[in-house]
């Protein structure tokens, strides 16, 4: 079913919508927030799905606004009804990013449809999510067009993947608690596999023309990444100033440590865990080899550190190293660990005055979910004591709009969809 052929209640709830949920859509979709509230009683019904298309109650109470007529959003008074319906359905526990049919999220919807006021109440609930699952510790995998929600609560589901990541709380086990005996709804990515550092670090690696991809063939790093990387070098470095001293945690296919090297650092340390990736390291003829760290100013100033960040960083904490700029791109771990870094080591081994950033891949595999991780990460970096900046790049989409063509062939998943990359730029307040 096409998104656009969602344009009445009747086309967008399958025959054999059981009427239970059937019921709770027709008055979502009618922004009849009176008789929602009467089958809101019901623990789980904020999240029905109708079992074929997907469609939930935030889905129906945005999708029947229609497109919009003019900046400010669609009709404002069937807005100010949505917003009415949405704030209802979030209190009662209503997830933020379950999929339909379509592989939309509720805001995929109003931001394609032009509802800005819905979207951002999406956005809104998102954060919430996030941070409040920051603050129970409870994680769970945000693959931004996973199966949202499935083992956690209301207005949440996932933490995302970076790609090289309240009130009204409800599991969806409640969901299922509205009738056991439905057809539970089948997101259409329900078999994507989930990318984790455990796996990542076994698996075997490819290294292609413009491409390094694990044994899943997923994309670890590409070609494609090199402006963002030089854009960050130049935000890390302002005036590509020699002599500062910079750690990189994830060398990957090198593009940015070949980069920070051309600037003549006084001190260039990396972090890399892959088996793989480290075997490059060794030969003699690597850029980054025993001919490179022989190069040092002075012992141990250029060196490669191997095994994970988690085992490495306190050594280097301990030892005292301190640094100018620091760069943080891994791959297969989520906004936890992301966030353990910068809230946790970023403050013991960066100097007052230095910089760091890291591979903004934060659910860029969807906007909403980009945006959400934009408000959550500017409040963890605050909570750490950082200013947080964001320098806007146009990203040129020529040869990344399509799955399976131009930079991705070849690569299983499309990681990034977005025409705009948010390079983030992170100091100590004060």
């Amino acid at each position: 079913m096409a998104p656009a052929a969602c344009n009445s209640i009747s086309s967008c709830v399958s025959p054999d919508c059981p009427p239970d949920i059937r019921d709770v859509l027709d008055r979502a979709w009618d922004h009849d927030v009176a008789g929602l509230k009467k089958l809101l009683d019901i623990r789980g019904r904020a999240s029905v799905q109708d079992p074929t298309t997907g469609e939930t109650p935030l889905h129906a109470a945005i999708r029947s606004c229609g497109p919009a007529i003019d900046q400010d959003g669609a009709d404002d008074n069937c807005v100010e009804k949505a917003r009415e319906t949405l704030q209802e359905l979030f209190f009662s526990g209503a997830i933020w990013n379950d999929v339909d049919a379509n592989n939309e999220t509720p805001g995929c919807v109003a931001q394609r449809l032009g509802c800005r006021a819905l979207y951002d109440m999406c956005v809104d609930a998102g954060v919430r999510a996030e941070l409040l699952f920051a603050l129970m510790e409870g994680y769970e995998e945000l693959s931004s067009d996973s199966e949202a929600g499935e083992e956690a609560g209301g207005e949440t589901g996932e933490e995302v993947s970076d790609e090289h990541g309240a009130s009204g709380l409800e599991s969806q086990e409640d969901a299922d608690v509205v009738g056991q005996e439905h057809r539970k709804f089948v997101p259409p990515d329900a078999k994507e596999k989930p990318v984790t550092s455990e796996e990542y670090l076994q698996s075997s690696l490819t290294f292609e023309s413009g491409k390094l991809l694990d044994s899943d063939m997923n994309g670890v790093m590409m070609a494609w990444e090199t402006d963002i990387m030089r854009r960050s070098v130049a935000s890390l470095i302002p005036d590509a100033q020699p002599g500062k001293r910079i750690l990189n945690i994830g060398f990957g296919m090198g593009i940015i440590d070949g980069m920070f090297a051309d600037l003549k650092p006084s001190r260039h340390h990396i972090i890399e865990a892959h088996p793989a990736v480290l075997d490059l390291f060794t030969k003699q003829e690597s850029k980054f080899g025993p001919n490179w760290e022989q190069s040092a100013p002075e012992q141990g100033a250029y060196k490669v550190h191997a095994g994970r960040w988690q085992d490495v960083v306190p050594k280097l904490l301990e030892a005292g190293e301190l640094y100018d700029a620091i760069y943080f791109d891994t791959f297969g771990e989520d906004y936890a660990q992301l966030r353990n870094f910068f809230t946790e080591h970023v403050p013991g081994l960066l100097d007052q005055e230095g910089r760091f950033s890291f591979f903004n891949g934060l659910g860029a595999d969807r906007r909403i979910c980009y945006d959400v991780y934009t408000k959550v990460v500017e409040m963890h970096c605050a909570d750490a004591g950082m200013d947080l900046e964001w320098e806007e790049i146009d990203v040129d989409m020529s040869n990344l709009k399509e799955g399976g063509k131009g930079e991705w062939e070849g690569v299983r998943r499309r990681y990034w969809t977005l025409d705009k990359y948010r390079l983030p730029i992170c100091t100590f307040m004060g």
